[in-house]
């Protein structure tokens, strides 16, 4: 991969991650979870300081090694267990219906197969089971949305393959999962063609 990969794109991924902006944004996404909880692109363990006594342990997807040193501190300050498990959200190694909630912040963008992703998210749910998310991607302007799929290419090359164009309300309602609600706004900072967000809450039905 090389050093800019491995070692360069990782802290700078963390430090981005770790701006105000984000910082108040995260708990209005990942306060909802509950009990055993898995988490999409973990990162640097910005979210773990803002979820809640509900959650009761929390699995980690996070294919930086980098990034997982990063967030050595914050795993330890946790008030839950924290296992690493796997580094591909787009193929989980846990059993069926084994979680109560999966999160994703800042992470669909990024995953190539984002429809086998959350294939993934359904699988390991348990009935009733939820998926929240916090994710940018592709503006409602059309105009501002010409200017994110101009600048996609150079995106991808510095941020790690993350697209500024992808619709994540449709990829999540296009899934197997009941769709609760899906929030679209503008995150307070940064450049608008990357910060176009959308928040929400998916259900796993059956039981």
């Amino acid at each position: 991969m090389g050093l800019y990969a491995d070692h360069i794109l990782p802290r700078g991924i963390a430090f981005a991650m770790g701006s105000e902006h984000c910082r108040e944004l995260r708990p209005t996404c990942v306060g909802e979870a509950r009990g055993r909880v898995l988490e999409l692109g973990f990162g640097a363990g910005h979210n773990v300081a803002h979820y809640t006594d509900a959650v009761t342990e929390l699995i980690a997807l996070e294919p930086s090694s980098v990034a997982r040193k990063l967030a050595h501190a914050r795993v330890s300050a946790a008030g839950f267990p924290v296992t690493f498990a796997g580094l591909d959200g787009a193929s989980v190694p846990l059993d069926d219906a084994s979680v109560d909630t999966v999160v994703s912040t800042w992470t669909l963008c990024t995953i190539p197969d984002r429809g086998g992703a959350l294939s993934e998210v359904v699988r390991v749910l348990k009935p009733g089971g939820r998926f929240l998310f916090l994710e940018h991607g592709l503006s409602a302007d059309p105009k501002l949305a010409r200017w994110q799929r101009r600048l996609n290419r150079i995106q991808m090359c510095f941020a790690g393959g993350c697209r500024l164009d992808v619709d994540i309300g449709a990829v999540v309602e296009e899934s197997a999962l009941r769709v609760e609600r899906i929030e679209e706004f503008h995150m307070r900072g940064g450049p608008k063609v990357a910060t176009y967000m959308y928040r929400g809450a998916a259900t796993r039905d059956g039981g």
